[in-house]
């Protein structure tokens, strides 16, 4: 199948109109109408209407659409086994003070001559799409969330369990504590306005809050991570958990408390995601150092039953 054809069609099907395609594609519009042409000849299907506001796949077309961005995935990543080693490796670390973010600072520091491009997508859809179509190499993300599998094409391995601490104001009740339990906050306010429905972490602390009784809000929008300090700070009814290898900093009046939780110690497990087929060579070496480095499932920690497939 003439790749061109494909990439046309797929052009066409999202701009809605031959024109804006042929624009896109920097050629003429009757080459695209004679692409599609040729594409509609091969398959034996029409693949679009003429409507007054420009082109609309017909059924066929719909049906086709997802198999031919797969073909151009494939091609993408065809041309890419060859020239993987002159582009830098790309990995997406969610948030820049995280766990993540210290663990490819590490891999930098052992690893120097590796050319590194960090990004920071949203969810794990957003992120399996980029590994699929190899615009990105890897994620570090928490797997599995209940009833959404990874495809069979994306591989994970679990790299690192990240202790939860309880962060509050000087003024809290438990302020002066050394240590906590997941008992000792059972009715005290968990504050983290982060939190958005549908993601790996929203699942969770749904399950956290399933197992030991907390009360967590989410309300209000999210104004990063100086806004939520500064509120812990001046609040004492409300307390925040913070992974305990995320990085803060905040200033020297707000008297904030970190404190280590036990009994059991909530992890986040991050997880790496790459695709199975994706063959630059800087992924396996990314690979085989987080092997060395690796640290989950220590007695006394708690994840969900997701967290830990058997």
């Amino acid at each position: 199948m003439d790749l061109d054809t494909v990439r046309t069609f797929v052009a066409a099907a999202d701009a809605g109109q031959f024109q804006e395609a042929a624009v896109e594609l920097a050629i003429t519009q009757q080459a695209v109408s004679k692409r599609i042409a040729a594409l509609e000849r091969t398959l034996g299907v029409r693949l679009f209407t003429r409507t007054p506001r420009g082109a609309a796949l017909t059924i066929d077309g719909q049906a086709f659409l997802p198999h031919a961005r797969e073909l151009l995935r494939a091609a993408e990543r065809a041309v890419a086994s060859v020239r993987t080693g002159r582009r830098a490796l790309r990995v997406d670390i969610i948030a820049s003070r995280g766990a993540a973010s210290g663990l490819m600072r590490d891999f930098h520091g052992a690893h120097p001559e590796v050319e590194l491009d960090v990004l920071m997508l949203f969810d794990i859809e957003s992120t399996i799409t980029a590994i699929r179509s190899g615009s990105i190499d890897a994620s570090f993300r928490a797997v599995t969330v209940p009833g959404r599998p990874l495809p069979e094409d994306i591989a994970s391995v679990r790299v690192n369990d990240e202790p939860l601490e309880l962060l509050t104001g000087p003024a809290h009740a438990l302020a002066g504590a050394r240590s906590v339990t997941l008992a000792q906050l059972t009715g005290h306010r968990i504050w983290m306005p982060g939190i958005v429905p549908g993601t790996e972490w929203a699942a969770y602390y749904d399950d956290l809050v399933a197992e030991f009784g907390l009360t967590i809000e989410a309300t209000g929008p999210n104004f990063g991570s100086d806004a939520l300090l500064d509120t812990i700070a001046d609040t004492p009814a409300l307390a925040t958990f913070m992974g305990g290898q995320t990085r803060l900093v905040w200033p020297a009046g707000h008297g904030l408390r970190r404190i280590p939780i036990t009994g059991p110690t909530p992890v986040y497990p991050h997880s790496l995601l790459w695709h199975r087929d994706n063959p630059h060579p800087a992924l396996a070496t990314l690979r085989t150092y987080l092997a060395t480095v690796a640290s989950h499932g220590a007695p006394g920690t708690w994840t969900p039953d997701w967290a830990n497939p058997k």
